[in-house]
């Protein structure tokens, strides 16, 4: 009897932790995400750029969502996906091992990572039907012509395919994978448990969901039990909230008609469309689509890779006022998603929205209402566990007055925070972070009274009466380097309400020197410049330069090829571009790219100059013509750096110029 009741107890906890695993995504989540990359951010998202912003990311968000990392047998974001098991995980974004390396660090920060996962279809090596077999923990896995629909595009362009049709939408860029094949299942079974227990993710962001039907995301969570699972169903929310019970409510889904809801107001310049329908569709987080049942699954976002702005295809961004986008996103019910190029423009004003979202409580399933709003401002009111947000967006958000009660802690263009007096909390104005260049903070008492002192300290120890005493809105600097700010308020004689910040402050990247390669050499009359190329541009360098009536570079993007010169300090490969025509005017611009993407801004052109994907970044010094004398005392180096007492002829620097001894 007791083996019985041992074996009972085993198998109802074993149920248990099931339930909770494939949970979709937990209730009352009180997390943030940020989507770590965007369309060709080839640089910006490498494993090992994000791995060196671990510290600084894990004070703002709990989850980052990373490309897909797979070998996609070329440069690609992920989304033609080719290899699915280690072995072949060198992707776009950088190594196996870098990735591994990120996601454990991201790990100790205490960052979860989402997987970018695409089984909706398949890239093929050579024909329409072949894909790769790879071996992963002593079996091979490999699909044929008989795990592709019926009705995929191979079968009409007459390659054998297999017998069942596709469960969900067509899409004919790659092979529609059939999830009825017990193949397929394998296949997808096994790689979603690499992504979890040998990669380190956390959860799946699953691609293109309506392309097959949502019992087979069901099926495929039931068995991996992700912590948090995503789908990208891009339809109106009754689409949306039916995949999500087709998938048995074993994944979120992205509220896209949030995204939308938020896209009208700005765009159509009427703040009263956060309170109205999109093409008939409540957002999944609002309380009038089944009375907010659906908040819980909901990841809202107001931009992401396949709505933002791009030079090279028609999308639908927002238009402006990002950071009112942004405040709205983080103060609603829902998993907010914040997009890294917002992150990346607007750090600052973005990490403290989501401080004092969480310092208040606000998780998916919190209430949001509305209190007042016209065409030129909405304000709302959300109410978290351990207290009330209320935010205000809109041109006009900064004239609105709310009642006493409430007390301004953030203030930007076109948004307003307020947080109730009755918290009895200090507040600053940046959030903990990494920040460059010497930082201004400013200290607000939210208290009853705004005569309510504040005391402070930057070192890390516990605020007392006796610590340094401000007045409510004062401002503290916080230098080059690293600062612990503790602050609170004195009430009835007693510090109350300490809140602390962790502050790494470096200098501006503006500021910073770049050294010049001794080589990079401007010869008398050459027009030219040289370009320090990020590690990830493995094509030639090419140089697209002009003003406004000539063009330096042939006229034919992307340009002339430039010349490899060397490798700086730094491993980076410097390229100088020279101009070899007849023309006698110069560049007013220049841009270099890495064979035609990625490619820098619109930088202004200055002669001899050195640029990184940054910008211009200083000069290579010209070259002297001189006579050597032996009577010189001057120091004498080869371009190697090293000391030469007699100098014949050649290049050599003399005095920090190069100079050619004749």
């Amino acid at each position: 009897m007791k083996r019985l009741l041992l074996g009972l107890s085993f198998l109802i906890s074993h149920l248990s932790f099931s339930s909770v695993a494939a949970q979709g995504w937990p209730s009352q989540y009180g997390g943030v995400m940020l989507q770590g990359f965007y369309w060709d951010s080839y640089d910006d998202s490498q494993w090992s750029v994000l791995e060196q912003q671990a510290a600084d990311l894990a004070a703002t968000f709990d989850l980052v969502w990373l490309p897909q990392s797979g070998n996609c047998g070329g440069q690609s974001m992920g989304y033609d996906d080719l290899y699915w098991f280690p072995g072949h995980y060198d992707s776009s974004f950088g190594t196996e091992a870098q990735l591994r390396s990120l996601i454990k660090t991201f790990k100790e920060n205490g960052i979860k990572t989402i997987a970018d996962v695409v089984i909706n279809h398949r890239k093929s090596l050579t024909s329409w039907t072949d894909f790769p077999a790879e071996e992963y923990k002593g079996v091979t896995y490999q699909m044929t012509y008989n795990d592709i629909c019926s009705d995929d595009e191979a079968a009409r362009n007459g390659y054998k395919v297999g017998p069942n049709k596709d469960t969900g939408e067509g899409w004919d860029g790659m092979r529609d994978l059939d999830h009825k094949s017990e193949n397929v299942q394998k296949s997808v079974k096994a790689y979603l448990d690499m992504l979890l227990n040998d990669m380190g993710y956390a959860g799946f962001r699953y691609d293109m969901v309506k392309g097959y039907a949502g019992s087979y995301t069901k099926q495929y969570n039931e068995q991996a039990m992700p912590e948090f699972s995503v789908g990208e169903c891009w339809d109106g929310t009754n689409t949306i909230r039916n995949w999500i019970d087709a998938a048995g409510k074993t994944s979120a889904a992205f509220d896209f008609q949030f995204r939308y809801t938020v896209r009208n107001a700005i765009n159509q310049n009427n703040w009263l469309a956060l309170e109205r329908q999109n093409d008939g569709n409540w957002p999944l987080v609002s309380t009038k689509f089944q009375e907010g049942a659906y908040k819980r699954f909901a990841v809202t976002f107001v931009e992401n890779h396949d709505t933002e702005k791009r030079s090279n295809a028609a999308q639908d961004p927002i238009k402006k006022d990002t950071l009112a986008a942004n405040a709205y996103l983080l103060s609603q019910p829902g998993t907010p998603c914040v997009f890294l190029t917002h992150w990346q423009a607007c750090k600052r004003d973005i990490a403290a929205m989501a401080a004092a979202r969480k310092l208040v409580g606000i998780h998916n399933e919190s209430n949001s209402q509305k209190v007042a709003g016209n065409a030129n401002f909405y304000a709302t009111e959300t109410t978290g566990t351990k207290s009330k947000l209320l935010c205000v967006v809109g041109p006009l958000a900064q004239e609105y007055i709310p009642d006493v009660s409430w007390k301004r802690i953030l203030a930007g263009y076109h948004y307003v925070y307020c947080l109730p007096r009755a918290l009895n909390t200090a507040w600053t104005d940046m959030a903990s972070g990494t920040y460059e260049g010497e930082q201004q903070v400013r200290l607000v008492a939210v208290a009853g009274d705004d005569n309510v002192k504040l005391v402070y300290t930057t070192d890390g120890s516990t605020p007392t009466t006796s610590s340094t005493s401000v007045t409510d809105g004062s401002t503290v600097t916080i230098p080059l380097g690293t600062t612990t700010l503790k602050v609170g308020i004195v009430l009835n004689g007693q510090v109350t309400g300490i809140i602390s910040r962790s502050y790494t402050v470096k200098q501006k990247q503006s500021e910073q020197q770049v050294e010049i390669p001794s080589f990079c050499v401007v010869n008398d009359g050459e027009m030219c410049a040289f370009y320090e190329a990020p590690a990830t541009w493995t094509a030639t360098i090419k140089c697209w330069a002009w003003n406004d009536k000539e063009n330096f570079t042939g006229g034919s993007w992307p340009g002339v090829e430039c010349t490899l010169l060397g490798t700086a300090s730094n491993g980076n490969k410097v390229w100088k571009w020279t101009y070899n025509g007849t023309l006698t005017t110069k560049p007013t611009g220049i841009i270099f790219n890495n064979n035609g993407s990625p490619q820098t801004a619109d930088l202004p052109f200055e002669n001899g100059g050195y640029y990184t994907k940054d910008g211009l970044k200083g000069n290579a010094t010209g070259i002297d013509v001189i006579e050597y004398s032996p009577l010189a005392i001057d120091q004498w180096y080869d371009l190697q750096g090293r000391k030469v007492k007699q100098p014949r002829r050649g290049l050599y620097i003399l005095n920090g110029r190069k100079v050619l001894v004749k």
